[in-house]
Formats: C-alpha cells, sequence, structure tokens
C-alpha cells in the first residue's frame, strides 16, 4: 500500500565531523557496515513503509552519492510518476549565500512540493541508523490532531554521536526541544525525522523567511514550541548517531553483536543498497577470521579478528586486522598490522608496516 505521505531527506547543512572519511563525499554517502551507506537506512525505512514519492535535497560533495544512489531502482522508486529526485543546491548569486538554510532551498524548489499530491511529508537526516516504519508513525500523526510528530528515542549513551534531546509532558506532547550542545536532563532524543501536512511546511517556509529566518528546526520548529502542537512518536528499535568519527567506529563495532544485527536488518524490511557484482568472500588454507563482518570479494589469506571488510578487500599471508574497519579494495600486505583504525576505500598498507 502506498502512503499518502512524501519523503525527504534533507542533506543541507549536515554535520561535518567526521575528518577525512568526508573529505571527498557528503556525510550521508559514508560507508557503513560493509556494504551499505549511511543514507541507505533512511531511505530503505521510506520504501519499506511504501513511500513512493522520496527527494533527496543535496547540498556538497554530492557526486559520490549520486553515483551510489542512481535511478532509485535498488529501492524501487525508478517510477516514472513518482521514484526518486535528487534536487542539487540551488545555484547562488553571492557566496555568502552557500549558508543559507534549508528553508531556503525548500521555497526555492517549492515547485517540487507542489508537484506531488501528498498530503503529508516526512523528512528525515541521513545519519540516523535505524530501521523504521513511517506507517503507525503516520497514524499515530493522525489520530493526535498534532501539527508536526518527532519521531524520538529513548537513548542514554549515543556513542559520541551528537542529537537533540526533547522533554515532554505525560501526554507526549514536546515542550522542549534542546540544541546540539545543550546537555539535558533527559534521555529521549530526537531522531530528526519530522512528520507534518505538506500545507503547513509550505507555510513554515514562507512565514520563517518572511522573519529573515532560515532553518526548520532551529527556527520554524523549535520556534514554533509553544504555539504549535508538537507531538512525540517514540521509536522502539535500534538507534545509531552517526554523525562524529567517535560515533562512526562505535556503532560500526555495535554491528558485531548479533542481537543488534537482527535488530537492524531483520525485524521490519530489508535495508536495501546498491550492490556490486562480487564472488563471494574467499578464505585460502591458513587464514582465520572470527567475528567479523567479510563481504563479497574479500581474499583472506591473513587474520581477521572483530573487524568489518568492505568488498574487494585483500588481506595477504601473515597480516593482522583487530578490531577495524576497512574499506572496498584496500589491500593489507603480508605481515601488515591494522589495530582500532579505519581505512578509507582504496589504502594500500605496505609490508610490515603497522597502523594502531
Amino acid at each position: 500500500m502506498q502512503a499518502n505521505i512524501l519523503g525527504i531527506i534533507n542533506l543541507i547543512h549536515e554535520p561535518d565531523e567526521m575528518g577525512s572519511l568526508t573529505a571527498s563525499r557528503c556525510l550521508a554517502s559514508v560507508p557503513f557496515g560493509g556494504q551499505y551507506r549511511l543514507i541507505d537506512f533512511a531511505l530503505s525505512s521510506m520504501a519499506n513503509s511504501g513511500i513512493t514519492k522520496v527527494g533527496i535535497f543535496a547540498h556538497t560533495k554530492y557526486r559520490d552519492l549520486m553515483d551510489h544512489l542512481g535511478s532509485g531502482q535498488h529501492w524501487d522508486l525508478q517510477q516514472r510518476d513518482s521514484g526518486l529526485s535528487i534536487i542539487p543546491p540551488f545555484i547562488m548569486e553571492h557566496a555568502h549565500e552557500t549558508k543559507r538554510g534549508d528553508l531556503y532551498h525548500f521555497y526555492q524548489n517549492r515547485d517540487y512540493f507542489m508537484h506531488h499530491s501528498c498530503e503529508y511529508v516526512v523528512i528525515t537526516r541521513g545519519y540516523m541508523i535505524c530501521n523504521v516504519d513511517f506507517k503507525p508513525a503516520l497514524a499515530e500523526h493522525q489520530a493526535s490532531g498534532a501539527d508536526i510528530t518527532i519521531i524520538c528515542k529513548q537513548m542514554s549513551d549515543l556513542l559520541g554521536g551528537k542529537a537533540r534531546k526533547v522533554k515532554t509532558d505525560t501526554s507526549g506532547r514536546i515542550t522542549a526541544i534542546e540544541k546540539m550542545a545543550d546537555e539535558a536532563d533527559n534521555d529521549l532524543i530526537s531522531m530528526e525525522m519530522y512528520i507534518m501536512r505538506k500545507e503547513l511546511l509550505l507555510d513554515l517556509v514562507d512565514t520563517s523567511l518572511a522573519q529573515g529566518q532560515d532553518h526548520l528546526v532551529e527556527h520554524a520548529i523549535m520556534g514554533g514550541v509553544d504555539e504549535l502542537h508538537i507531538q512525540s512518536y517514540v521509536h522502539e528499535g535500534c538507534l545509531g548517531v552517526v554523525n562524529t568519527l567517535a560515533s562512526y567506529y562505535e556503532n560500526s563495532m555495535q554491528l558485531l553483536r548479533p542481537g543488534i544485527r537482527k535488530g537492524l536488518f531483520a525485524q521490519r524490511g530489508n535495508i536495501l543498497t546498491k550492490l556490486n557484482d562480487e564472488p563471494p568472500a574467499r578464505y585460502v588454507e591458513g587464514s582465520r577470521a572470527s567475528n567479523s563482518i567479510i563481504a563479497n570479494g574479500c581474499i583472506i589469506e591473513g587474520t581477521v579478528i572483530n573487524s568489518i571488510l568492505f568488498e574487494g578487500v585483500h588481506v595477504r599471508k601473515g597480516a593482522v586486522i583487530r578490531d577495524s574497519i576497512v574499506m572496498s579494495n584496500s589491500v593489507i600486505e603480508d605481515e601488515g598490522f591494522v589495530d582500532h583504525v579505519i581505512l578509507d576505500k582504496e589504502v594500500r598498507m605496505t609490508s610490515a608496516k603497522r597502523y594502531a
């Protein structure tokens, strides 16, 4: 069943605290979990929820993202009358306008919103690792009579990630939203997923910009807590907030726990992605691998322990990888040693060199 809802993945001014991992790619396209990209989780959640119209508002360094998404066929979003749209940033006349907020970009592309007849819109970020069914969230939004519903998660340890905390009354109505840097005395965080009527979103765009405000959350939503009925919807599944280098490593390592993998990948539909045609991983006699995620196309001659290897990684004889993440087509030469390290794609580590 198709949901009467337009999906928006908002990549405008996403955090950029991932060091070299985001030097040439946006946060949403950072590889994760051996074969995925961060954006796959929000996009798959939408596709699995029957959302057939999805717009991705790109901002910077999105060439790699476009290559990954293609026409949307891997998420069954390539239909002519709906499907996936990648919306590039509006061409600015002045350099200072590149810092304008997401409401400004929504305004410049308001024809995209008007083109679709969906009554509701769900707006997400690209760095939340989760598997969400938006259908019950939309049903609860409609039943509550709320203006905006924010999908939240009760979570005490963000594993180095950064998120806004929210406060609610006994009915679940949100009474306060903290800034990213604030320390609140509760554990309910915003998953940066917002459900509202499309008409309300367009009204917030117009009224906020008229007041010189151009950020959806910081201005339109946080500034409207007292006037708008903003309701919480608590997500019960797994969640990883991956927007810092520390949170990337820690949440990646969480995937080595069977309960986390099952909760994330097997309970609410598959997490879909673009897959390359690679043969199964090959383990040479004398090799050793334990408690690791090893993608297709890998060749293991050495030792891999508590690690995540993306496709095409070659671990040569005598090499050891421990508690590390090695991205696609990297080579660890003979007797190389990698311990608690993140290696980007196509890295070649020379013989007897140690990374720790």
